[in-house]
C-alpha cells in the first residue's frame, strides 16, 4: 500500500514540476520507473522473508533432531557367573547457542534492511549485515548469560 501511494506521489510530484514541459510519454515512464523501483524493493522483502522462513524451519527440524534421544542397553554374561549388566547411555545433540542464533537473525536482517536503505545495495547490505550480527551476537550472549545464572 506505501508502494502505491508513493508511486502515485511521485507521479504527481513530476507531472506538477514540468506539466508545461512534460509530454505524456515521458510521465508514463517516469511511472513505470519508480513502480520498478518499489516492485524490487518488495522482490528483496519477499526473498528475505522466504530465507528466514527456511532458517526458522530448520531450527524446528534441529530441535526436533535433539529431541530424539537414543538408548543403548547392553546386555553381558559374565563367564563364570550369572550376573547381567545393563548400562544405558543417552547421547543429546547440542544446539546452537543464543549468541550464534543472534548473530546469525541479526546479519540476515541487517544486511535485508542495509540493502533496502542504502543506494548502493551491495555496500549498505555487508555493512547492514555486520551491524546486525554484531547486535544480534552481543543480545544472544545477554540472553545466554542470563541463563547460565
Amino acid at each position: 500500500m506505501k508502494a502505491l501511494y508513493f508511486a502515485l506521489l511521485s507521479l504527481a510530484i513530476v507531472s506538477c514540476q514540468n506539466a508545461g514541459k512534460m509530454d505524456v510519454q515521458a510521465a508514463k515512464e517516469a511511472t513505470v520507473d519508480s513502480m520498478k523501483v518499489v516492485l524490487e524493493k518488495q522482490r528483496v522483502i519477499d526473498s528475505m522473508q522466504v530465507e528466514m522462513a527456511r532458517v526458522e524451519e530448520a531450527r524446528v527440524e534441529e530441535a526436533k533432531i535433539e529431541t530424539k534421544r537414543e538408548v543403548i542397553v547392553v546386555n553381558q554374561q559374565a563367564p563364570a557367573s550369572t550376573t547381567t549388566t545393563t548400562s544405558s547411555t543417552t547421547t543429546k545433540k547440542k544446539g546452537w547457542s543464543n549468541t550464534a542464533k543472534g548473530a546469525v537473525i541479526g546479519a540476515g536482517v541487517g544486511a535485508a534492511t542495509g540493502a533496502i536503505i542504502s543506494k548502493k545495495k551491495g555496500q549498505g547490505a555487508i555493512i547492514g549485515g555486520l551491524a546486525g550480527a554484531g547486535v544480534g551476537a552481543g543480545t544472544g550472549a545477554i540472553i545466554d548469560g542470563k541463563k547460565n545464572n
